[in-house]
């Protein structure tokens, strides 16, 4: 039975494709099996879809274009009865005067029907690849930046004289061996991808691959035959175009040109910072800026040029163009939509619509510093800009049920503005319920409910109720329902009404009370 795969995994294997590689390189590199590969590569070819175009697709387009009926990708008699033949087609190759044209006539003298020269040359060179045993690590430049901490760390002093240790990243580009290196506070992942991307920024662009070591700010969890690529690792690879390739357990020689580009930054940039005091990170990078350009501009053991030299003349102009924006992780979250419809992002305590239709749904809320993306079944179904205010939320009316879009339209000066059409009194009390630190919604609803008091009961109830309610310094929809079913405005009206009567009237023979101070 096969198992669906992440989308970013199948634009990993149609880059990689686009970049001249053939099913059993790409087999090696993103860990599955030749023949998955092949058929999410035929899949593609029989769309006629250019790679511009197909990197422009969403997740949900993606997962349309490939995962569909099993039956679909079954084998044609085309492809089954070459597939026979290719055995005997690469044994005659061998020999002497044999071409790959003089194969493809006899092939259609004895198959009219089948594949042209384009396809046939095409199976039988992924035949061909598919038997070759070895691979053969190459440095080509632009090809690979390798990434890794070191085992060692540097130390920041603070005023009291205490030390706190730091990590240190290396980036080296493969073919030229350029490094670059920076102080972090940390291996998480924040770090992690900062780091790296101020890396591609130093180099200048973009190479076609990344390979960390399984850091665990990389890959989230290791393996032998198929590594699990960060989330947000693989969104930055994406920004950037580029390649996750995450070293292979127990394969040294995947990592040795990072590891060793680390003992020489121990004694080119670590010994030369060892007696030096650092309080913050910005002074610390510096000094490790000054020391690696004097790493880089050396030239290298029995050289004439120095990895600068050699990056500038022969791998430089070979990297990808750095994508003009900066990369700007999202963190990812899943919720359900309530009832209201609406998601709850609880970092924020804010809350964001979605149409109604998804109401119970689970959906994936992707979120950075401005905007808050969320997705159902890799279709994005809504956006908003992100708020920080409590106990808010952002709607869209076009979101809401048609029977709920009035309730889009409540806000507190929609109350204020009614409550000051019955009387000031009325107004005071709603202004305090919605000053109250309540949810939104739960304020609206208990405004709601106290105007509509004033059809039932009048003004003047509705008004003495308020008042009685604002003296006794108690705030709610319950307050003001309890008044009204006892009576209690009455009475408070007669007591108010008693009470002025029995008010001393004004004279101008009666001291006030400034004639006693």
């Amino acid at each position: 039975m096969n198992k669906t795969i992440d989308m970013n995994k199948i634009r990993l294997i149609i880059r990689l494709h686009g970049q001249g590689n053939g099913s059993r390189s790409i087999s090696g590199k993103v860990h599955l099996s030749r023949n998955t590969v092949k058929k999410y590569l035929d899949i593609f070819r029989s769309s006629g879809m250019s790679y511009e175009l197909f990197f422009r697709l969403s997740d949900k387009e993606v997962a349309a274009m490939f995962f569909v009926s099993e039956n679909k990708y079954a084998k044609s008699e085309r492809q089954a009865a070459l597939e026979k033949l290719l055995p005997e087609l690469c044994k005659r190759l061998k020999r002497k005067g044999v071409t790959k044209a003089d194969l493809f006539e006899e092939y259609r003298t004895q198959h009219p029907q089948g594949y042209r020269i384009s396809r046939f040359n095409e199976v039988l060179n992924l035949y061909l690849e598919s038997k070759r045993p070895i691979m053969h690590i190459e440095h080509k430049a632009g090809d690979k930046m390798y990434v890794d901490f070191t085992g060692q760390r540097l130390s920041l002093t603070d005023k009291s004289g205490n030390q706190t240790s730091v990590e240190v990243f290396v980036a080296i580009v493969g073919c030229s061996q350029l490094t670059y290196v920076e102080a972090v506070a940390s291996q998480k992942k924040e770090d992690f991808i900062q780091t790296c991307e101020h890396a591609l920024r130093y180099f200048g662009g973009v190479p076609l691959a990344i390979v960390p070591d399984n850091l665990k700010s990389a890959v989230t969890k290791g393996s032998r035959y198929e590594a699990t690529i960060n989330p947000d690792f693989m969104a930055f690879a994406e920004h950037y175009g580029t390649t996750i390739l995450p070293a292979r357990v127990y394969k040294p020689k995947d990592k040795s040109l990072v590891e060793g580009a680390v003992k020489l930054i121990y004694r080119s940039i670590f010994a030369k910072l060892a007696d030096r005091e650092f309080y913050d990170l910005e002074t610390l990078n510096a000094a490790i800026r000054g020391a690696l350009e004097s790493h880089n501009s050396r030239p290298l053991y029995r050289r004439e040029y120095s990895r600068r030299d050699q990056f500038e003349e022969i791998e430089q102009e070979m990297l990808q163009p750095l994508n003009p924006l900066g990369f700007e992780m999202k963190k990812q979250i899943i919720v359900s939509v309530m009832k209201t419809g609406y998601i709850r992002l609880a970092v924020d305590e804010h809350y964001y619509s979605v149409p109604y239709k998804y109401i119970s749904k689970k959906v994936k809320v992707l979120y950075s510093s401005c905007k808050v993306e969320i997705y159902y079944q890799y279709e994005l179904i809504a956006t908003h800009v992100r708020a920080v205010d409590k106990y808010q939320y952002t709607t869209q009316k076009e979101h809401l049920a048609s029977q709920h879009q009035y309730l889009s339209d409540w806000s507190p000066d929609y109350f204020l503005k009614l409550a000051l059409d019955i009387h000031e009194s009325v107004a005071k009390y709603i202004n305090k319920i919605l000053s109250a630190n309540m949810y939104p919604e739960k304020a609206y609803k208990a405004c709601s409910g106290i105007l509509h008091f004033h059809k039932q009961v009048g003004s003047k109830r509705l008004i003495n109720a308020c008042r009685l309610a604002d003296s006794l310094k108690q705030y709610s929809y319950l307050t003001i329902e309890g008044i009204l079913k006892s009576g209690e405005d009455v009475l408070f009206e007669q007591e108010t009404a008693e009470a002025n009567e029995l008010q001393i009237p004004s004279h101008e023979n009666i001291r006030g009370k400034e004639y006693y101070q």
